[in-house]
């Protein structure tokens, strides 16, 4: 190709860009305009379930010969820049920066939002109780370590709903600025984390030791301070410390995935392909908790997961967590709750949300 050939070839690409910035313009006025709206009707200004069906809906389309799974991304980001225009959420997450849950939540809502980190699981819990964020994003279960406990607890003491979830591939990453695998003589991270990758470090580093950190973020802090330390953490972890990345998916489990939820004051709206999630607790007495089981199968509403929690109320107390197919609205759902209402001694629903998509987005 010659030189007069390649500059027509920018000439177009600058002309295309150009294009899309007018067009970029055009957007941003429609959402200046969609805000004046939703103020006037008193509406809030973050719709997740719009979003999420523009997201998908143009997913599906697809571009020709533009990646798939960068739409997402680009749309993502175009989205978030529109409602920074119009009044941008404010949305705590499982902090430090870095972390899986800041991950999510930049999945969720891109990067022109207002984010706060919390040190806690509570402290998430507490600012959108308080008000103090619209939003909170929070991990509550990992496919290979199970529920995570104080996210779990703290749906059940109530006062906020889960909005959506987001199924996450966890991608581990072992970063550092060693030069190679045998120069590592520490491994910092999360003692999760370092659970879900305890195979890898035992055959590839089973002299270095293990220093358990608060979080991955924190983790990637202290290997930038040690040149013969390394942390296992997000990628996102090692771009915001400038870490190099020695090795990728170091995690034992190939499938590895953690289901993050968005939390509200309310819940989402039936979209037809929802999940609801409740507690409630049982008599003290023999067959308690089958009796309650039978009811959804009556029903026809299928439990995908249960599990029992200390109900911190009295000693050996217990109360149940289940997440079942179907919105609170619809018919049988709202069947099943109506008559375990009468029959358990404390029922309440947690939420109900759309269903993640099949496939966990990758971190």
């Amino acid at each position: 190709m010659d030189s007069s050939s390649l500059d027509e070839l920018r000439r177009a690409i600058d002309a295309l860009d150009d294009d899309m910035l007018t067009l970029l313009e055009r957007r941003a006025d429609l959402a200046e305009r969609i805000a004046a709206a939703k103020r006037a009707g008193h509406l809030a200004t973050y719709d997740p379930e719009r979003e999420r069906a523009v997201l998908r809906r143009l997913e599906t389309r697809g571009a020709g010969r533009f990646p798939g799974e960068s739409i997402r991304a680009v749309y993502r980001e175009i989205m978030s820049a529109c409602l920074a225009i119009q009044q941008p959420p404010r949305v705590s997450f499982l902090g430090p920066a870095g972390t899986f849950s800041h991950a999510a939540a930049r999945e969720l809502f891109g990067l022109a939002v207002r984010y706060n980190e919390a040190a806690t699981i509570d402290g998430v819990f507490d600012a959108v109780r308080r008000g103090d964020a619209t939003y909170g994003v929070v991990p509550i279960e990992n496919s290979t370590e199970g529920s995570v406990r104080d996210a779990i607890d703290a749906l059940i003491d109530g006062d906020v709903c889960i909005r959506q979830e987001l199924v996450l591939e966890v991608n581990h990453c072992l970063m550092s600025t060693a030069n190679g695998l045998t120069q590592v003589a520490r491994v910092y991270s999360h003692p999760q984390a370092l659970a879900q990758c305890r195979g890898w470090l035992a055959k590839n580093l089973s002299n270095a030791q293990l220093v358990q950190t608060p979080s991955t973020a924190a983790a990637a802090r202290e290997a930038v301070s040690d040149s013969g330390g390394a942390a296992i953490a997000t990628r996102l972890a090692a771009e915001l410390n400038g870490l190099p990345v020695l090795r990728e998916r170091v995690q034992d489990v190939a499938t590895n995935v953690t289901r993050f939820v968005m939390l509200a004051q309310e819940d989402a709206p039936a979209t037809g392909h929802d999940k609801t999630t409740l507690t409630f607790a049982v008599q003290d007495r023999r067959g308690a908790l089958r009796r309650v089981l039978e009811v959804f199968d009556e029903h026809g509403v299928n439990l995908s997961r249960i599990e029992s929690r200390p109900s911190r109320q009295r000693a050996w107390d217990y109360v149940f967590l289940a997440d079942l197919e179907g919105h609170r609205q619809d018919a049988a759902v709202a069947a099943a709750i109506g008559v375990l209402t009468e029959r358990c001694p404390m029922l309440r629903v947690l939420g109900s949300y759309p269903r993640a998509e099949a496939n966990p987005v990758s971190s």
